[in-house]
């Protein structure tokens, strides 16, 4: 019930068959504090535990460290290029840059501002450019999960979609690709769009479903920004 601990973003993976018979015992109380309240009225230890801010298997925070130890390439220094492929500096790993990331490029000088477009781990590049090139309008996901009925309606499905756990939904209109895969078409660009992310449709307070982020694009191109 409380909007600031919702956890619907990362259930989206949930299928029918767990929805069955998942049950969420604290769902409806509104608010953290009621929580600990009965957590202390009842005697348990955990009344008082600070809440945790990171990943539960990466507790001091250092998620660079963890990639890296899963992926050793990604901590492999390179190089960082503009839109048109010139170099501009160089870079410590692609695991220490995120799309849109503005600070820590240290690529001074520069006519205007600078941003994480894209990451090309086949070239390991950061490749950067201004603001506007991280405006995107279309976005395809795969690994579709779907549990509004059967299948996505081919004339496309109004919802709100979120993008990134932490952003508010906007609206957008979904339609099928291949199988198990979506389209999205944004009804106003949104920024920072990164491929692995998830790509999460609402209605209301429902959850419809959602994929895995594989690339994204102006409504127009043909060459994609993955």
């Amino acid at each position: 019930a409380d909007p600031n601990r919702d956890q619907s973003y990362f259930l989206f993976t949930t299928t029918q068959e767990q929805l069955d018979f998942l049950r969420f015992p604290l769902g409806h109380l509104m608010s953290k504090a009621e929580t600990r309240a009965l957590a202390a009225k009842y005697g348990l230890e955990v009344a008082d535990k600070p809440d945790s801010q990171d990943i539960c298997f990466v507790p001091d925070g250092k998620y660079a460290r963890l990639v890296e130890k899963l992926r050793p390439e990604a901590g492999e220094p390179g190089e960082i290029v503009d839109l048109d492929g010139n170099v501009l500096g160089d870079h410590r790993g692609l695991i220490h840059y995120t799309v849109g990331q503005r600070r820590g490029l240290n690529i001074g000088g520069t006519a205007e501002p600078l941003y994480v477009v894209k990451l090309s781990p086949e070239k390991r590049q950061v490749i950067v450019g201004p603001k506007a090139a991280l405006a995107k309008k279309l976005v395809y996901v795969r690994e579709l999960n779907w549990l509004d009925g059967d299948q996505i309606d081919e004339n496309g499905v109004e919802v709100e979609v979120k993008l990134r756990s932490a952003m508010q939904p906007t609206t957008a209109t979904i339609f099928p690709e291949a199988a198990g895969e979506a389209r999205i078409e944004l009804h106003d660009a949104q920024f920072g769009i990164a491929p692995g992310q998830a790509g999460v449709f609402y209605q209301g307070e429902r959850v419809l479903g959602g994929g895995w982020i594989t690339r994204e694009e102006l409504i127009g191109n043909t060459a994609s920004a993955a």
